[in-house]
């Protein structure tokens, strides 16, 4: 069995660094502006929906009384409650993915303005903070799913 160095292995590694060219800016300076973009638009639509949230809540509350009936007008309060917090709590989880993607992109513009290695590297820790977090999002709503589905199952079997 062949033994390496440590110099032998820096210098393989050298050998395959990956380097940022001309073109690999073009596309990196593209997708920091798409990602800016998008989450600017996906922060005003966390604003929207806490507005929604909050409208709902008053509007429900002021339909209550008009329900005709106490057990009628606290359900539609505790409606209007539920559907504020099902809003906001999405708001709140829809924030943090926009912010790692507005981080990634004034991280990169920066980077690439400036030739920096180290804002580069951080807007690509951005950039994974960003799918971790979403992948993340994307297994708790598939694992929510997959118990719904197994509880609609056992329901249905049951009648």
């Amino acid at each position: 069995m062949e033994q390496y160095s440590q110099a032998t292995v820096e210098k393989e590694m050298n050998l395959f660094e990956l380097q940022i060219d001309q073109e690999a800016m073009s596309y990196l300076g593209t997708t920091a502006r798409w990602g800016k973009f998008l989450s600017i638009v996906g922060f005003v639509n966390c604003g929207i929906m806490v507005i929604v949230a909050l409208l709902f809540g008053k509007s429900f509350a002021m339909l209550a009384p008009f329900a005709g009936g106490n057990l009628l007008g606290d359900t539609i309060s505790r409606l209007g409650a539920f559907v504020t917090t099902i809003f906001i709590v999405a708001a709140v989880i829809w924030f943090f993915p926009n912010l790692f993607l507005l981080r990634f992109s004034v991280k990169m513009q920066s980077a690439l303005r400036d030739t920096d290695q180290i804002q580069l590297n951080a807007s690509f820790g951005s950039l994974k903070s960003c799918f971790k977090y979403i992948g993340i999002l994307t297994i708790v709503i598939l694992s929510f799913y997959t118990i719904l589905f197994i509880v609609g199952i056992v329901v249905s079997a049951m009648r």
